[in-house]
């Protein structure tokens, strides 16, 4: 088995990253600081939203959304079956239930329809999972919420950038969550944010993410969390979103190429976007027909892994994970968490590599 040269994702700093970050090393402001101000303000003005907090990363961006409307032990958000499942797993540490829906099988996203069928008495969230950079069908999704006064949180870790009916992804909703991991489209490392409309909401998390405190000193207000996020990784944030105009075009020259490459091959459909969705693709994945990969989405890996190109399966669903989870049935979550393969997608791949992994990929067909 040769290693790997073409990587599933890597980051790259695209300008002034270790020029913030030696500032921010000499500012002697470690932790708090100017670069996470201005983050905050950077990526506001970048998501057109009203109030962005900064956190440690993106699950516990999640926590502080779901202190921020109050979730309690004993109340149940609906989250769907595939996908990343940070969302579902902080609702369990604070005693909350997961109810996960299915999704739509070309999209891969939850539908109302779908959402509207795990509604119970104890709902208090509706949580969409923007998979792989794609956006939920957010009207319906919204309208629904609406009436049944019920609030919804957008987990937007993967679609930075991805807009719906021209809005940003995590700002259609009340409150929408942001991951800046080291693989995302704008990166610090660790690190996160929620994005939301209300002044309420935004000083609520403020308090929990640092301690309960507000400006007395040593005064818990609240029984908070450190959720803060350190002000040399905020430095890289700030230097990314200086480029991301460089990074979303790089990023959009790589879905198209691959789509280039993708398209009208038997066996092999790649995520559907619909006509409203802009979207900016943080993890270029495809599904693999049986009939055409009888050899089955592992061994497609696999065997391209021997090739030297990194590959990701797609996410488990929610139903193979009964110890955790409980017992349900998701079959289109489970078809898609068996037959999902995400290619090598980071911004920087170049057109020659990303014919490489096309290529290698449609010769494992059979």
């Amino acid at each position: 088995m040769s290693s790997t040269n073409i990587a599933w994702a890597s980051p790259h700093y695209w300008g002034n990253e270790e020029r913030y970050v030696l500032d921010a090393l000499q500012s002697s402001w470690i932790s708090g600081g100017a670069y996470v101000d201005r983050l905050e303000r950077d990526f506001a003005n970048y998501c057109e939203s009203p109030y962005v907090v900064a956190a440690s990363n993106g699950t516990t961006a999640l926590h502080l959304a779901y202190l921020a409307i109050d979730l309690r032990p004993g109340d149940e958000i609906i989250v769907p079956g595939f996908g990343f499942m940070a969302a579902a797993n902080v609702a369990l540490h604070m005693g909350a239930k997961p109810v996960f829906s299915e999704v739509d099988g070309a999209t891969w996203c939850m539908t109302a329809e779908d959402v509207e069928k795990c509604f119970t008495p104890k709902t208090k969230a509706i949580v969409p999972i923007h998979t792989y950079g794609n956006v939920c069908d957010m009207h319906s999704i919204i309208a629904l919420a609406d009436s049944r006064g019920v609030t919804v949180i957008e987990d937007a870790a993967e679609a930075i950038g991805s807009k719906y009916s021209g809005k940003m992804a995590g700002t259609i909703a009340p409150l929408g969550v942001y991951s800046f991991h080291a693989t995302k489209t704008i990166t610090t490392g660790e690190g996160g944010a929620v994005a939301t409309n209300s002044a309420e909401w935004c000083k609520r998390m403020q308090l929990f993410r640092s301690h309960g405190m507000g400006e007395r000193r040593y005064w818990h207000e609240v029984a908070g969390h450190n959720f803060r996020l350190p002000n040399m990784q905020a430095a890289i944030g700030c230097a990314q979103l200086e480029e991301v105009v460089k990074i979303t075009t790089e990023r959009d020259r790589v879905y198209r190429t691959y789509l280039s490459h993708l398209t009208n091959i038997p066996g092999l459909t790649v995520q559907h976007f619909a006509d409203n969705v802009e979207p900016l693709v943080w993890a270029i994945a495809a599904e693999l027909d049986a009939n055409s990969f009888p050899q089955g989405r592992d061994a497609v890996m696999h065997h391209l892994q021997k090739l030297g190109i990194e590959t990701r399966p797609g996410f488990y669903a929610a139903s193979t994970m009964p110890h955790l989870y409980g017992d349900m049935m998701l079959p289109t979550c489970e078809r898609l968490s068996q037959q999902v393969i995400s290619l090598p997608s980071s911004p920087t791949i170049s057109d020659e590599d990303i014919e490489y992994v096309c290529h290698s990929l449609k010769s494992c067909r059979r």
